[in-house]
Order: C-alpha cells, then structure tokens, then sequence
C-alpha cells in the first residue's frame, strides 16, 4: 500500500489594499462576480426594500407628529391603532423599528457631513425657539423643562430632525432596492457588476434632491431644515450614513464591557470599527443585538428564491438569520462600491492624470478604510 499525504487546508488569499484600489478603479465589483452572490446580494435587497419601506414611513410620520412629545409611547403606529394591531404589538408579530432608531442614533451620535454642520448653525438654533416657544404656549411642561433644562428640548429637535432625515434617505434606497428586484427579474440585472451599477446610478440621480423638513406648530409654519440651507441627498445624509452605520456603528451590548476601566471600547468614537462592514457572524436574534430585529424584519420577507437557497445551504433554516446576516453584509458591500463609484471625482475612463491621479487618491483612501473591514465576505 501506498501511503498518502493530505495537504492542509489553506486560508483564502484576502484581496489586499491594492488589488481593491484596482477593483475601485477598474470598475470591477469589490465583491465576487458568482451565481450565488447575485442571488443573495439581489433577494436580501429585496427583502431589507420593503422593511425600508415600512421604516421610511413610520420615521418621516415620527418627524411630522412627534416633535418634542414627551412621551412619544405610540410612535410606531404610523398606520393608525386598531385593536388588533396593538395585540400583534404586543405578540411582537411586527416590523421592529427599534433597529431604525439604533441607525438613527448612530448617525446622530457620531454626527458627521453637512446636516451636523448646518444642526450647529445659528439658523438651526432660531427655528429650535420658535417652536420652543410655540410648543410652551400650548403646553407648560414644556416652558418648565425648557426653563431647567435649556438644552434638552434643542438637542430632541435635533434628533428628530435626523430621525427624519434618515426617513427620506431610506424612502430612496426602498424604491432602489425594490426596483432592483425587478429589473433581476426580467434579465435586466445579470450579475454582481449590474448590481453595483444600479445602486451606483440611483444614488447619482437622487444625488441633488434637496433635504428640507418643515413642521407646522400650533398653526405657524417653522421651516426645521429650509431650501435655503441647501441641504442635498448624497453629500448631507446618505454619505454621513455610510459612515455611522457602515463603517463605525455602536457597540452592541453583552458583546464588550462598557466599564471604562476594561477599555474594551475606545474613549474616541471616531476610531469606533462596530459597522455594518465589521460585523463578526455572530449567532443572530442575541438580546442587546439590534441588527437581529433587522434579520428578523427581512426573514418576514424573503423572497422565495433566496428561502430555497437558504435551505440548501449551512445549516438550513436552523441559522437562517445567521445567513441572513452574512447575505446582507455582502449586500452591503455592494451599496458601498455603488456609493464610492458614485462619487468618484472623475470619470474611471479619464485620460487627464491629474484626474486620474485625483481617483487613485480616492480610491486609496476608500481601500485603506476596507482593509480593516470583513474581507472574507468579499470571497
């Protein structure tokens, strides 16, 4: 007999901080061009469009109806109270959108790109007295709290201000996503480039549309967010969203200790790695893991195709929100290369190597915030 030797497994080769400046510059996806992501990437977005439909509205209904309520206990029934939506309510058979309140915080909390800048303008802080002032006229709690606490009620219509912000930003990625589907669907989407393509032109062709956000108090029209602050899509939200939810996200309770002796948490939040990006395939529906009410929101969805995939792969639907959550994260990936080719400062096909080298210093700076990401979603 022959002995024989096997050869040990080797890891997969991670694409390095060049070759993903090369995949950036040379149009081609940041993730894998297979079957089986296309088919993930494509029904994961599918599914997390029509959650963001139901996110979109109850958010921009919580900026229109909820500014400084203080006891805001009923500001997920958007679509109105009916006893048995409140006994599915309760039953937990609905949409979860505390998870739309956890991104909601962390952009609001890391506060980056120009919709913090203009919330610290001197423009910002008037509408904030005006509604102030005409909120206490009908309501005395509010005059004394604003008496004690001069700060607080500003800084609630700053974070409902974001929290509407983020409504009209999700309202243009759920039509994106869902239209995406459709175009799959009728062989208008073929592969993981045309995925990235598509999120890449949506994102360009609402790039421009102006953020504005008016309320109207005790019969008086306030303007929040005027045209005149100039406030666009891209640049004031989707972009300051990439960056909060993406790349530095929250930490995630029972994961790391927040005992400031155990630094396990970096005292600066811009050094924060707890995004989207980041994010270890941990065993999902965890108690103080909010993406796991997101998982669950999009299991509630999925389409058929990718339920079929599912059962075939890992371990079937007894991990399924775990695959959920691995689909969702490459899907992810595929936002982030749409939104980066987007806004890239010139054509790829430039021939001017001012505008060329202009790129490669983009996609340099892009690239070196991946390398510390996932990569091995990317295989």
């Amino acid at each position: 007999m022959t002995a024989t030797t096997t050869r040990p497994l080797q890891a997969p080769v991670l694409p390095d901080q060049e070759e993903l400046v090369r995949r950036l510059l040379s149009d081609t996806p940041l993730l894998k061009d297979t079957p089986d992501h296309l088919l993930q990437v494509v029904n994961v977005l599918e599914s997390y469009g029509i959650v963001l439909d139901a996110y979109s509205k109850n958010l921009v209904d919580q900026g229109e109806k909820q500014l400084l309520n203080p006891f805001p206990v009923m500001r997920f029934f958007h679509e109105g109270i009916t006893p048995k939506r409140l006994w599915d309510h309760l039953l937990g058979d609905r949409i979860n959108f505390e998870y739309a309140e956890y991104c909601q915080k962390a952009m609001f909390w890391h506060g980056t790109g120009g919709l913090d800048a203009y919330l610290d303008s001197a423009e910002f802080q008037e509408a904030c007295q005006r509604i102030i002032s005409r909120k206490a006229s009908r309501d005395p709690l509010i005059g004394i709290t604003n008496r004690l606490y001069p700060g607080f009620a500003p800084e609630s219509i700053r974070s409902l201000t974001t929290i509407y912000c983020l409504g009209l930003f999700w309202r243009v990625m759920s039509d994106l996503f869902v239209d995406l589907a459709r175009r799959y669907r009728i062989g208008e989407v073929a592969c993981v480039k045309d995925v990235v393509h598509h999120i890449r032109d949506g994102l360009v062709a609402a790039a421009g549309s102006p953020i504005t956000y008016k309320v109207v108090i005790a019969g008086e029209e306030i303007w929040v967010l005027p045209p005149d602050a100039g406030l666009t899509f891209l640049v004031d939200v989707a972009v300051p969203y990439v960056e909060a939810v993406f790349f530095r996200g929250m930490p995630f309770l029972g994961t790391v200790s927040y005992n400031a002796q155990a630094r396990q948490i970096s005292p600066d939040i811009s050094d924060f790695k707890y995004g989207a990006l980041y994010a270890d395939p941990i065993p999902s529906m965890g108690a103080g893991i909010p993406p796991s009410l997101c998982m669950q929101d999009m299991y509630r969805h999925l389409p058929d195709e990718l339920n079929r995939w599912y059962d075939d792969h890992a371990r079937g639907q007894v991990d399924v929100h775990v695959q959920i959550c691995v689909s969702f994260q490459k899907s992810m990936f595929c936002v982030t290369n749409g939104a980066i080719a987007g806004t890239m400062p010139h054509p790829l096909d430039t021939n001017d190597p001012g505008e060329q080298a202009a790129n490669r210093a983009y996609a340099e700076s892009w690239a070196g915030r991946l390398m510390g990401c996932r990569r091995e979603a990317l295989l």
